[in-house]
């Protein structure tokens, strides 16, 4: 008797550390009593809601409300197997990229997922009231949550991204201000620069993007105005052969018919010259009639004077 008690202390001896973790591995409770099917949700396994039935709890390690409700919601993971569902928890202040994509306003919050459908648990937070809620199906009485607001969805993964970057400025100014020891204004200071830098840099590219994809109207103008002008000058390059064989065409008609006048013409301009020569030889006639008359009383006044000045003469020579 005494040599198996020493066996054994030699053997605790022996093994030591790992014979403590063997017994401390083992579960708590009588042997009757279920074990928890509690699943802790992360980033990485959150898709697994999205199959089969699911009671997904988001809570935070400083909510008294979720304090409160700890004990039943273990309780309600260890009837689970029972119940054909699996109930799982969420830290948010691990994990604020799935507060985030399930818009986690208050705590506690409670969902039921169904093969990808999510409804909200607004009832009570009693063992009883969550096992009816599954068992009786109440669950389908529940409007779903909108397709754009699922977890699943685009706009809810957008939002699960902007809780990310939350949660690492916040570590990053707890390396800061705690590690580094920099002031809690001056790293208020670096966060700020940094927006106002990586908002300039954004906006540049979107400037730039906008303008490559949607060009201004002026410049849209001058490349219509270029493309105009090179089909007005290919249209210009096509049409002259035609204009020119047009203007051969017209140019031999003008002279054509130029031609057709000019003998029309030629029998009428010979009457007309000898018209008009007659009518010359009468203006001509006429002019040298009226300088004879205009000529003949001078020279009657001529003679007058004369036969005076003889008269004047003949009475000086008689005195």
């Amino acid at each position: 008797m005494a040599a198996s008690g020493g066996t054994a202390l030699l053997l605790a001896a022996a093994l030591g550390p790992l014979a403590a973790s063997v017994f401390s591995s083992s579960p708590a409770g009588s042997p009757g009593e279920p074990r928890s099917r509690m699943r802790v949700l992360s980033g990485s396994n959150w898709s697994l809601v999205l199959q089969g039935q699911w009671m997904v709890e988001f809570y935070a390690p400083w909510c008294p409300a979720c304090q409160q409700i700890e004990l039943i919601w273990e309780s309600f993971a260890k009837e689970s197997e029972q119940m054909d569902i699996t109930v799982g928890k969420v830290d948010v202040t691990q994990e604020p990229g799935l507060s985030g994509r399930f818009f986690i306003t208050t705590l506690p919050t409670i969902y039921h997922a169904n093969d990808g459908v999510f409804r909200r648990y607004r009832g009570s937070r009693t063992l009883e009231d969550l096992q009816s809620y599954i068992l009786e199906k109440k669950w389908e009485a529940v409007e779903p949550v909108a397709g754009w607001k699922s977890p699943s969805s685009i706009m809810m993964h957008g939002m699960a991204g902007l809780f990310h970057l939350s949660g690492c400025i916040r570590q990053i100014h707890s390396y800061l201000t705690d590690t580094l020891g920099i002031h809690v204004w001056i790293s208020y200071a670096i966060f700020i620069l940094a927006t106002l830098l990586i908002g300039l840099i954004l906006g540049l590219m979107l400037v730039l993007i906008s303008d490559y994809l949607c060009p201004s109207k002026s410049n849209y103008r001058n490349e219509i105005s270029e493309v105009i002008t090179k089909e007005n000058a290919e249209n210009a390059v096509l049409e002259e052969p035609e204009e020119a064989t047009e203007l051969s065409a017209d140019d031999a008609e003008g002279a054509a018919e130029v031609k057709d006048i000019s003998e029309e013409d030629a029998p009428n301009s010979s009457v007309d010259d000898s018209e008009e020569d007659l009518a010359l030889g009468k203006e001509s006639g006429e002019e040298e009639e009226m300088e004879d008359l205009n000529e003949q009383p001078s020279a009657d006044s001529e003679t007058e004077s004369s036969v005076r000045q003889r008269r004047s003469q003949v009475a000086d020579h008689g005195l």
